[in-house]
């Protein structure tokens, strides 16, 4: 970045204008301004978790709003996340090494007969935004992989996506399995896709059917938060 394409030196903003101007660059995609803000404030002895969390997740946040709303478009949402997963590359590394709290764990898959991946890809990137740490299996995914993924990974929530009518019906068959397996009540399962709705989400049993990639996030938050407060009560 030359100093006459823009004339905001990153290095001499303090703390707090630099958090809010990452969060006008996550909003206009900006990758490798993201990159150099993430290394100033480590630099200047801010936690991972905390550039991560203030920083990172504060910003995505408006784009996640400004997305429900309207305001932005998938495009747009891309490009924010692609700036995010800059980030998210510089972070992760150190994350681990100090034992970061996530906010939760999520593995999500398109099902099996479905190539489709866009949405899910930006539920994945949204949910990362969110601070979620995601196993993402891909596409095309029959229930052994789902099992396989639950059983390795423990997550917290299964994420099920499908854009053709004709694969929908195979989200009951994942949910029907676990259920026979005795694990079905071990995690929150969300569905989403284009021709999917409220009604079809009850019908196969899913703990809830998500319009878009702003309300995944949202709706992984609460059970998240449901789940944090039974383990309070539980103690």
């Amino acid at each position: 970045m030359s100093d006459e394409e823009d004339d905001i030196i990153l290095s001499e903003l303090d703390d707090e204008e630099l958090v809010q101007q990452m969060f006008d660059d996550l909003y206009d995609g900006l990758r490798e301004e993201i990159e150099e803000a993430v290394n100033i404030l480590l630099e200047r002895k801010w936690t991972p978790y905390r550039v991560l969390t203030d920083a990172l997740v504060g910003g995505m946040t408006v784009v996640g709003n400004d997305f429900r709303d309207g305001v932005l478009f998938v495009p747009e949402v891309l490009l924010a996340a692609n700036a995010m997963k800059g980030g998210m590359v510089i972070l992760k590394p150190l994350l681990a090494e100090t034992g970061a709290p996530q906010v939760g764990k999520m593995v999500i898959g398109t099902v099996k007969g479905d190539i489709h991946d866009i949405g899910k890809n930006l539920v994945g990137m949204m949910m990362e935004g969110a601070g979620f740490e995601v196993v993402d299996l891909g596409i095309n995914n029959p229930v052994e992989t789902y099992l396989e993924a639950i059983e390795t990974e423990t997550p917290d929530i299964l994420g099920m996506s499908a854009l053709l009518t004709t694969t929908m019906p195979y989200m009951k068959v994942v949910i029907d399995t676990l259920a026979e397996k005795g694990i079905r009540d071990d995690v929150v399962v969300l569905v989403g896709g284009a021709p999917l709705n409220e009604e079809f989400g009850r019908a196969i049993g899913a703990d809830a059917y998500c319009r878009d990639a702003a309300v995944t996030v949202d709706t992984a938050k609460e059970y998240m938060a449901r789940k944090h407060n039974q383990l309070k009560a539980a103690n």
